[in-house]
């Protein structure tokens, strides 16, 4: 009976070149004293054989395992995948492997998960939180991306400077009353971006704000904002905090007849992928999540390698904030001039 042939390992290797395991595996690690053209030789030789480095073997030699955890809210949220795919990326290039775990939007669910990727070995995580997810407890490393004020934050966007980036682009079209449109008034990121549209507020502007999980609470899941009446009271401006709850926005709006921009303007928040195909495309303010997650795991690795342990850290970052962007596109736009004069909430013309 056949018996299939091992795959291509350091002995193998070091068999077919003449050279000691030791300096082969030295050669592939980048350690020891091995000269460049003997090292490149091995490399080369290696790849030609198909050698895959053995992560327990690395395990073994370093005491780490070369794999993060990443734990994230909600992967059903367009915006996760996104942040999953920035921190995959930028773990890849430092030659580290990420497991990911979901929590469903669940706080207890969260919590577990975080147990379940240490009890798997990883050398630290980044989390992204849920609110009262219990981050300190953890006996290893940990990343946490949310929002400057979180306590422990580690780095993440600017959504207040974000907001203000909102606020500006509204009064340079001529927009006095703004409704923030949030969905849940317990998170951090919501209140500081809505913080940072009522901060960019100039003189002769107002707004009000709208908790989606609160109106539902009293008028069930999914039902109307009631846009059409803040409309009629005089809101030019709807200012999402995210994405998500501008298309619920500009759904509803364009559902009662009423016309965006012509009539009135939405913004959002994360520039989803679908943002700039809807009609009409949907001005938003983008995170730059390239850098956030490269900042992350950068800060994750420093500790990671100068610890030598596997203590429960909260890292930290010399840049703890990474600016917006405003997009422009044509879901906002310059307020008619029938509603141009705005008073005590009625409309003058």
């Amino acid at each position: 009976m056949a018996s299939s042939r091992p795959g291509p390992n350091l002995s193998r290797i070091a068999t077919a070149l003449g050279v000691s395991v030791a300096t082969v595996s030295n050669a592939l690690s980048g350690k020891g004293r091995v000269s460049e053209q003997l090292a490149e030789k091995i490399r080369e030789h290696a790849a030609e054989l198909g050698y895959i480095p053995s992560q327990a073997g690395r395990a073994l030699r370093t005491g780490r395992s070369g794999v993060l955890g990443l734990v994230l809210p909600d992967i059903a949220n367009p915006l996760f995948p996104k942040i999953a795919q920035a921190i995959e990326f930028a773990a890849k290039s430092a030659d580290y492997g990420v497991l990911i775990a979901d929590s469903r939007g669940d706080v207890t669910a969260q919590t577990e998960a975080i147990n379940r990727l240490i009890e798997r070995g990883v050398d630290g995580m980044v989390v992204v939180p849920r609110r009262a997810t219990r981050i300190s407890a953890s006996s290893c490393p940990v990343a946490v991306i949310d929002t400057a004020s979180t306590p422990g934050n580690t780095v993440a966007a600017d959504h207040w400077q974000g907001g203000q980036q909102i606020a500006a682009h509204l009064a340079s079209l001529g927009h006095k009353r703004v409704l923030i449109i949030g969905n849940n008034p317990e998170s951090n990121v919501q209140n500081d971006r809505a913080g940072g549209i009522r901060s960019g507020l100039t003189a002769g502007m107002s707004s009000e704000t709208l908790w989606i999980e609160k109106l539902e609470q009293t008028s069930g899941s999914g039902c109307r904002l009631g846009l059409a009446k803040k409309a009629a009271e005089g809101f030019t401006a709807f200012a999402a905090l995210s994405d998500l709850q501008a298309l619920r926005a500009l759904t509803e709006l364009q559902q009662d007849g009423i016309n965006v921009p012509t009539d009135v303007s939405v913004t959002g928040f994360d520039d989803l992928i679908w943002s700039p195909v809807v009609t009409p495309a949907l001005t938003t303010a983008r995170m730059d999540m390239d850098r956030i997650a490269e900042i992350a795991i950068s800060a994750l690795l420093k500790v990671i390698m100068e610890s030598g342990t596997r203590e429960g850290i909260i890292v930290t970052a010399e840049t703890d904030r990474v600016p917006m962007q405003l997009i422009v596109r044509q879901s906002s736009g310059p307020v008619s001039p029938a509603k141009q004069n705005l008073t005590d909430g009625e409309l003058l013309t």
